[in-house]
């Protein structure tokens, strides 16, 4: 491995750590005893909706896939998108389906939440 590229994964490495540990704090948040219906809805919002960075955590987690699968397109050998394809698969999937999914929990669990 060259040193940029090691440089460049050991910051990756970082990142996801990083990434990882806000995840965990989520979590914990999320499994406090004093979370209620309008306060799950209200997190919940927050991963799917215009928030910081906008369009929230699932939109930045769809266009980090997104910006893979078109730097695949471009390093595949065979140009045949073995790897470009199920990258953006999986980033439609999230933006599609998975950022809706969270849209219709928080709305069923608080509807007075929901932005006029």
């Amino acid at each position: 491995m060259t040193g940029p590229s090691r440089t460049r994964l050991e910051r990756v490495r970082a990142s996801v750590g990083i990434a990882s540990l806000a995840l965990q704090q989520i979590q914990d948040d999320l499994g406090a005893d004093d979370v209620n219906a309008a306060d799950l809805a209200a997190i919940l919002r927050e991963l799917s909706e215009d928030t910081d960075p906008p369009g929230g955590f699932i939109a930045a987690l769809a266009q980090l896939l997104t910006v893979a699968a078109r730097r695949a397109e471009q390093i595949e050998p065979d140009r045949d998108g073995d790897a470009s394809c199920p990258l953006h698969e999986a980033a439609a999937l999230i933006t599609d389906d998975t950022g809706m999914r969270l849209i219709w929990a928080a709305n069923s669990l608080d509807s007075q939440g929901v932005s006029a």
